[in-house]
């Protein structure tokens, strides 16, 4: 089963991976390049020499690293975007959309969203923060100067 698996290395070169500029290690990209193509853990383990609890545990770290370089460039988008906007617990996500357009508008970045459709992104983004129309715990809304929407929410500082 083993001699199935593809060379990892071409699929690495083939996407580009630079372990020097990676938050992965070598092994954690090799370990999800073939888990993302289907591969089981117990033939890459049989392919890399190890064990299937190794390569589970390789694969648990490196899906917690991207999810974490995932966070981290979202923050830095949050940070660097022009328009940021925060909206507080209890507020109406009907008075959300002019909000976010008048901040935009002081900057001049245009969003390219109707007010249903902003406010379908922040309720998709803010999942479990928005119940119905009420805002429930505070957001950041940032825009970038391409009109990006994002959203998080903020943490409570008491």
């Amino acid at each position: 089963m083993a001699d199935e698996l593809p060379d990892v290395d071409d699929i690495l070169d083939e996407t580009g991976f630079a372990a020097a500029e990676s938050v992965l290690t070598r092994r954690q990209a090799e370990v999800l390049a073939l888990r993302e193509r289907g591969y089981a853990q117990a033939a890459i383990a049989e392919r890399l020499g190890t064990s299937r609890a190794n390569i589970s545990s390789v694969e648990s770290t490196a899906r917690d690293n991207v999810a974490k370089a995932r966070e981290t460039v979202a923050f830095a988008d949050a940070l660097a975007a022009p328009v940021r906007v925060t909206v507080e617990a209890g507020a109406d996500l009907y008075d959300v959309p002019q909000q976010v357009y008048d901040a935009c508008d002081e900057v001049d970045v245009k969003v390219p969203h109707t007010a249903p459709d902003l406010m379908k992104v922040i309720n998709d983004a803010a999942g479990s923060a928005i119940d119905g129309r009420e805002v429930g715990e505070n957001l950041l809304i940032s825009v970038t100067t391409d009109g990006t929407v994002q959203v998080r929410r903020q943490k409570d500082t008491d």
